[in-house]
């Protein structure tokens, strides 16, 4: 019978990832400590050792650029202009539309 997903915190995966790095247990040592498969320990490590430099990044390297907004609000201040000419113009042969 297989035992459901679960989901492990962010904590728990350090602190398993961080174990196998020092090599104190062997993996299967750890899988049993944990209860969590090997493989699962593999990866966890794998990922924090691909990552570790972002720890030490500086706050403009984290800092990720944030959307740009002058080109949407141009495009809205453009259709509303248009909207607002638009109905003006409706308005003037709607006029003459009512007299036919």
């Amino acid at each position: 019978m297989r035992r459901p997903c679960r989901n492990h915190s962010a904590v728990f995966k350090a602190t398993v990832a961080l174990a196998a790095i020092q090599g104190h247990q062997t993996l299967a040592q750890l899988a049993e400590r944990f209860d969590v498969h090997h493989c699962q320990i593999t990866q966890w490590k794998a990922e924090l050792q691909q990552r570790a430099a972002e720890v030490f990044a500086s706050a403009e390297v984290k800092r990720e650029p944030g959307p740009d907004i002058k080109s949407p609000h141009a495009k809205i201040n453009q259709l509303a202009l248009d909207n607002d000419f638009l109905a003006g113009a409706l308005g003037h042969l709607g006029d003459a539309s009512a007299k036919r």
